[in-house]
C-alpha cells in the first residue's frame, strides 16, 4: 500500500464511522482510498468531500460528540485553516476517537511552504504519531483512534510526502465494529464558556504526565544500544529508514532512539545523553526534537542536526543526507546530461484557464502591470510563460481579500482570479467584505466544475456560484457568465472592459469543464 492508503485501511479497519476531508497534496488520496473501499461502502462509512479544513475538522470532532469514531485529514496548510477547532478541540476533548491526519510537504513538491504540523500537536498538547513506514502508518491509524479514546484527546498523524507515496507491504488486523452513538457522559465537555474552558484547560495539563507514560512505552519509541557510543543518534520517523538504509537493523555501531510517538520519550533520550559523547538529531521538517534537546540538556553537550547544518536546514531528509551526516560515502551518480532540459508544470493544452488568462491580458493591458491577484489551483500556473497573468498566490481565498486591499489603496481596476472549489472553500467571506463595503474589484471565478489540481474531485461550487453570489448581494446584472473558448476571446474581452468600467464588485464566471476530468469519466464510462 501507498502510505496515504495504509491509514485509511487502517482507520477502516480500526472502526471509523467518518472520514471527513478537503483535498490536498499529498493527503487527497486517504479519503479516495476509503471512498472506493468496499468495506467502507457496506458499512455506509462518512465518506463524501467537505468544503474546506475547518468544516471537515469540526465535523469530525461532530461525530466524536455522538460517540463514534472519525478520521480528519488534509495537507499541513490545511491545518492552519483548522487550526481554531484543532486547538479548542485539545480542550474539550473527545468522545469518541478522533485521529487528526496531516500530510507534510517538505521540499514543497506542491505547496506554499513547508511548516512541520508536529508543532501543532505540541501546541495543542496531544499526541503525535510519526510512522516511519506504511506497517506503522497503518497500526497507528488503527491503534490511534483507541489512544485517542484512552486519553480523551485528538490524536495527530504526521506524515510526509515521501512517505505518503511510496508503497510497502502491509498485514492488516481484524476489522473492528463500529461504536455505538451515544452522547458524552458529561453534557457540559464541550462547551467552551469560560467558566469550563478553565476547568478543562487544567484537565489537559493534567493528562500531560499520561501522554508522556504512553510515550515512554510506546512500541514505536525504542532506544537501542550501540559498542561506539562517541555518537549517539536520535531518528524521527521515516528518518529511521533512513537510517537503517545504510545498517540494516542490529548492524549500526551507535546507540539509536528511534521516535515514532511524541511527546518526546525523555527517559530514554536522558540515557542517551549520558551514555554517548555528542548527539545527532535526523528528522524530517523543522529542527522540533533538537530544540527540544537544548532546553533538556543546556548548551554543554554538543547536539548536531538541521541547526547546526550537519543536515539541510531546508527541504526533505533522504538517505544521502543521513550518509553525509555519518560520514559515509555519498552515492553521486551520473550526471545529468545536458540535453535532458528541465520540465516545469503547465497548464493542460486545451484548458479553459488559457483562454481567460490571454483575454484578461487583452484586457487590462493599457493599466500596466501588478494589479491580478490570484489564488491556490492548477490556474497559478497563469504566473508563468506564455500567460505571465497573475502576480500573487499567497493562501486559499487571498485572491479576493488581497485584491480588496490593493483597491483600497488606490489600485484600480483590481483583479481577483480564484478557482470555483476555492471560492467555496474560502473565498465566499473575502466576497461579502467586497459587497459590504462596495468595494471597487473584478473578480474572475474559473469554474471548471471539478477540484482540478487535487485530481478532479467534485466542487462544493457545481450549479451555486450564481445563487451564492446573488444571495451575497452581487447586482445581478454584474454577475456575468462567460465560456472560455477561443472563438469567444473577443466577447471574453468585451466583457472585462465592461465590468472595469463598473465602480463596484462585480463577478465574471468563466465556465469550462476541466478537460482531464472529462476525460477521466469518458474513461470510467467504457
Amino acid at each position: 500500500m501507498l502510505g496515504v492508503e495504509a491509514i485509511g485501511q487502517g482507520a477502516i479497519d480500526g472502526g471509523i464511522s467518518g472520514v471527513y476531508a478537503y483535498p490536498g497534496t499529498p493527503s487527497t488520496e486517504i479519503t479516495e482510498y476509503i471512498q472506493n473501499n468496499e468495506v467502507a461502502i457496506t458499512r455506509n462509512i462518512h465518506r463524501l468531500w467537505s468544503v474546506n479544513e475547518k468544516t471537515a475538522f469540526e465535523a469530525a470532532l461532530g461525530m466524536s460528540y455522538a460517540g463514534k469514531r472519525s478520521l480528519v485529514c488534509m495537507k499541513h496548510v490545511g491545518l492552519n485553516v483548522a487550526a481554531d477547532p484543532f486547538m479548542n478541540a485539545c480542550v474539550t476533548g473527545v468522545n469518541g476517537g478522533l485521529v487528526l491526519a496531516v500530510a507534510d510537504d517538505p521540499s514543497m513538491h506542491s505547496s506554499q511552504n513547508e511548516q512541520d504540523s508536529r508543532f501543532y500537536g505540541k501546541f495543542g498538547m496531544v499526541p503525535v504519531l510519526e510512522p516511519s513506514n506504511q506497517q506503522e502508518a497503518y497500526d497507528m491509524a488503527y491503534d490511534g483512534l483507541e489512544l485517542s479514546e484512552q486519553l480523551k484527546v485528538p490524536v495527530v498523524l504526521r506524515i510526509t510526502t515521501r512517505l505518503a507515496h511510496s508503497r510497502s507491504g502491509v498485514a492488516s488486523r481484524p476489522l473492528k465494529e463500529e461504536k455505538p452513538l451515544g452522547i458524552p457522559e458529561n453534557p457540559k465537555q464541550f462547551l467552551l464558556l469560560p467558566a469550563y474552558a478553565r476547568k478543562y484547560y487544567q484537565d489537559l495539563l493534567g493528562k500531560q504526565h499520561k501522554m508522556l507514560s504512553h510515550s515512554e512505552v510506546s512500541a514505536w519509541n525504542r532506544y537501542q544500544d550501540g559498542q561506539d557510543k562517541s555518537l549517539g543518534i536520535i531518528a524521527c520517523g521515516i528518518a529511521w529508514n533512513y537510517l537503517m538504509e545504510h545498517f540494516g537493523e542490529g548492524n549500526l555501531p551507535h546507540p539509536v532512539v528511534k521516535i515514532c510517538q511524541y511527546p518526546l520519550p525523555v527517559d530514554m533520550l536522558k540515557k542517551l545523553e549520558e551514555e554517548c559523547g555528542e548527539l545527532l538529531v535526523m528528522e524530517e521538517g523543522y529542527p522540533l526534537v533538537e530544540e527540544q534537546l537544548t532546553d533538556f540538556f543546556g548548551k554543554g553537550k554538543k547536539i548536531s542536526g538541521r541547526l547546526n547544518g550537519v543536515l539541510p536546514r531546508a527541504g526533505e531528509l533522504n538517505p544521502d543526507h543521513v550518509a553525509k551526516a555519518l560520514g559515509l560515502k555519498v552515492y553521486t551518480g551520473p550526471a545529468v546530461p545536458p540535453v535532458v532540459a528541465n520540465r516545469p508544470p503547465a497548464l493542460c493544452q486545451g484548458c479553459g484557464h488559457q483562454d481567460v488568462y490571454f483575454a484578461l491580458n487583452a484586457a487590462i493591458s493599457v493599466y500596466g502591470d501588478g494589479r491580478v491577484f490570484s489564488d491556490i489551483g492548477c490556474y497559478t500556473l497563469g504566473a508563468l510563460q506564455p500567460y505571465d497573468s497573475i502576480d500573487t498566490c499567497v493562501d486559499m481565498g487571498a485572491s479576493i481579500t488581497m485584491a480588496k486591499g490593493a483597491s483600497d489603496a488606490g489600485l484600480i481596476p483590481a483583479f481577483a482570479v480564484i478557482g470555483d472549489s476555492t471560492f467555496t472553500h474560502s473565498g465566499i467571506t473575502g466576497l461579502l467584505d467586497c459587497v459590504v463595503e462596495k468595494t471597487n474589484i473584478n473578480i474572475i471565478i474559473l469554474d471548471n466544475e471539478a477540484v482540478a489540481m487535487t485530481g478532479g474531485q467534485d466542487s462544493s461550487a457545481a450549479g451555486k456560484i450564481e445563487d451564492i453570489c446573488a444571495g451575497i448581494g452581487v447586482a445581478p446584472e454584474h454577475i456575468r457568465l462567460v465560456v472560455p473558448l477561443k472563438k469567444n476571446h473577443e466577447e471574453m474581452v468585451k466583457t472585462i472592459r465592461e465590468e472595469i468600467a463598473f465602480p463596484g464588485v462585480s463577478v465574471i464566471i468563466a465556465r469550462r469543464p476541466c478537460i482531464q476530468k472529462i476525460a477521466r469519466e469518458k474513461k470510467s464510462n467504457r
